[in-house]
């Protein structure tokens, strides 16, 4: 005689859930998402001006090269991407500002140094 099916058996049991990753661990993440045009991760240009975590929703404030960046919805999406694929974010808000308006005297000062700025 076979038993009724269980579809509970074998399940893992309840995880818990991840915790909220840290502004730096979010950081850490967004040095993966390049500028298309200048190869270079958006944390090093200095696009991101902020990180905020709450809960499990994350929170960035940043900015692109110039209003009309041709790459802007690429980098937009790859952000959202980014960090929504990280564990423990429920949400992603990314709100693009303009001030202070980004000026390549944001790039981190290696950067600029190998770019010969």
């Amino acid at each position: 005689m076979t038993e009724p099916l269980d579809p509970n058996r074998g399940a893992a049991p309840d995880a818990a859930p991840s915790e909220a990753p840290t502004a730096e661990q979010v950081k850490l993440a967004l040095r993966k998402v390049k500028d298309p045009e200048l190869n270079l991760n958006i944390i090093d240009l200095g696009l991101v001006y902020d990180v905020m975590v709450e809960d499990r929703t994350v929170v960035i404030a940043m900015t692109l090269t110039s209003p009309g960046c041709p790459a802007g919805p690429q980098i937009m999406t790859d952000v959202e991407r980014a960090v929504r694929n990280m564990p423990g974010v429920d949400d992603v808000v990314v709100n693009l500002v303009w001030e202070p308006y980004w000026t390549p005297e944001r790039i981190e000062p290696r950067v600029r140094a190998y770019m010969g700025l």
